[in-house]
């Protein structure tokens, strides 16, 4: 068991792959979400709206999964068990970066309009595992 994130699975987390995040509802049965990822300072991290199922998840119970998957190559993955904090400031260019990765737009235009708070998950590892590096 391992929680350092290699060089290679930093750079799979970092590119625009799609992660799902697993957290854990009130009932003990668990919840998944396919989200936009990055890597800062050690930890994978991507951005959610205060309110939202596995925000609240996320503030019951901190312990979560992420399973990033190669686009190119899904038998290519890296799994990061380990527990979610919260922080707001960056959340607006975190989420505006992540909109120019994944689909080449300026700035992420989902909130417009709207009352929406975004926040960033940081996931601290763990446990780390993957496969084909």
């Amino acid at each position: 068991m391992t929680t350092e994130i290699t060089d290679a699975q930093q750079a799979l987390i970092a590119a625009p792959n799609f992660a799902t995040v697993a957290t854990v509802d009130p009932d003990g049965r668990p919840q998944l979400s396919v989200v936009w990822i990055s890597f800062q300072d050690g930890e994978p991290v991507f951005s959610t709206v205060v309110g939202r199922k596995k925000h609240r998840n996320l503030e019951r119970d901190p312990r979560c999964t992420v399973l990033v998957q190669s686009l190119a190559n899904p038998y290519q993955y890296v799994e990061i068990r380990g527990t979610a904090y919260f922080t707001t400031e960056g959340s607006r260019e975190l989420i505006d970066g992540l909109a120019q990765a994944y689909v080449g737009a300026d700035r992420y235009e989902g909130d417009d309009g709207t009352d929406n708070e975004r926040v960033i998950v940081h996931v601290k590892p763990e446990h780390v595992t993957s496969m084909g590096f």
